[in-house]
């Protein structure tokens, strides 16, 4: 097994751990049974398949399109490589995340990342099992590992991965720095730079009347920069009373998992009618 493999599984088991000691990792405050059921199915069909299948057909359709380009930057510098992945992957996931936001159709694949009224590691990869497939920065990191740069996506991704489940997890360990004033012009750089634990779960609050939500909004994944430059930022070091959706109705464990082959998720969930509405 691959050192990044091993390097990301450690860092999630590490999380996980944190939270059956310290907040029941298997027993989170308002859970229903369908959303176990969701987060293993989803967690284990997109690390089992989509993702390397989008990987694997990224690279071959660009072996067909273009074989002459195959390892052409594998001599790139390391941090101009690293840029690649940061702009082609990550700024990529905040636009897709932004327009699941503002499209029906597209928020319909996203709400079940939304759906659990609480925070844990056990959502970093809960969505809709096509919002992965469509992608675009998978399927970006898939031409830049054919082209070469699969060693730093190898290292890129143990990174992401580090901060995005620290971002989900509700042991926040953003949250003692905070209270250590000499920290504070660390944490203002941090804060703004990665996606923390108190940016990323007000993107997940469930009241648009409680200060500390920002559900249109804080849509950063590894690099929450995205949001302060594209002014979807919003930062108070403070963490939302509850977590989840509201004024939608309920969803059925098939149309979180599939739609749109199951259910029929109304239309203008993402409209003026509620207080989610697109940004």
């Amino acid at each position: 097994m691959p050192s990044s493999t091993l390097a990301i599984i450690a860092i999630y088991l590490g999380y996980a751990a944190l939270e059956l000691w310290r907040s029941n990792l298997f027993s989170k405050q308002e859970q229903t049974r369908d959303d176990g059921i969701v987060e293993a199915v989803s967690m284990v069909v997109l690390l089992g398949f989509t993702q390397p299948m989008v990987l694997f057909s990224a690279a071959g359709l660009a072996g067909l399109i273009a074989p002459q380009y195959e390892g052409a930057l594998a001599g790139m510098n390391l941090f101009a490589a690293i840029g690649l992945f940061l702009v082609l992957d990550d700024m990529m996931q905040y636009w897709w995340h932004r327009a699941a936001h503002s499209f029906s159709w597209l928020y319909n694949l996203h709400r079940p990342h939304h759906n659990a009224r609480y925070m844990s590691v056990r959502l970093v990869y809960r969505n809709n099992l096509f919002y992965y497939m469509m992608m675009p920065g998978i399927w970006l990191s898939g031409v830049l590992i054919y082209l070469g740069l699969g060693w730093v996506y190898a290292g890129y991704i143990v990174v992401k991965l580090a901060v995005i489940t620290g971002a989900h997890s509700d042991v926040a360990w953003d949250r003692p720095l905070y209270k250590v004033k000499w920290l504070s012009p660390l944490m203002w750089l941090v804060e703004r730079t990665i996606s923390t634990p108190a940016t990323h779960h007000a993107h997940h609050g469930r009241h648009a009347s409680d200060p500390a939500v920002h559900y249109k909004g804080n849509y950063g994944n590894l690099l929450f920069f995205w949001d302060v430059l594209f002014g979807t930022a919003k930062i108070t070091r403070s963490y939302p009373e509850s977590y989840g959706v509201e004024n939608l109705p309920e969803t059925s464990l098939g149309e979180q998992l599939a739609w749109p082959l199951f259910g029929s998720i109304p239309q203008e969930q993402v409209g003026e009618g509620q207080s989610h509405s697109a940004a």
